[in-house]
């Protein structure tokens, strides 16, 4: 993973490597890893992961066909 730091900008650019480390969930991976998990529960808890992706993308799914309303937009002031 590589970020490049603009105009000795460092704070930014660590805003911006903590962003693109959770995105491909090397924390999620670090905290799992820290201690023993069961067989029983890595199965239980890949299942759920699987589930929990399966009904969001049919809840977009319905969105785009217009069966769901589309979520609020919250605008957030910069």
């Amino acid at each position: 993973m590589q970020v490049l730091v603009r105009d000795n900008n460092v704070e930014q650019a660590l805003r911006v490597l903590k962003k693109k480390m959770q995105r491909e969930g090397v924390f999620r991976e670090m905290k799992a890893r820290s201690s023993y998990e069961k067989p029983s529960e890595k199965r239980a808890r890949e299942k759920a992961e699987a589930v929990r992706r399966y009904r969001k993308l049919a809840r977009k799914k319905m969105q785009r066909e217009g069966l769901l309303p589309a979520p609020k937009k919250v605008a957030r002031p910069r």
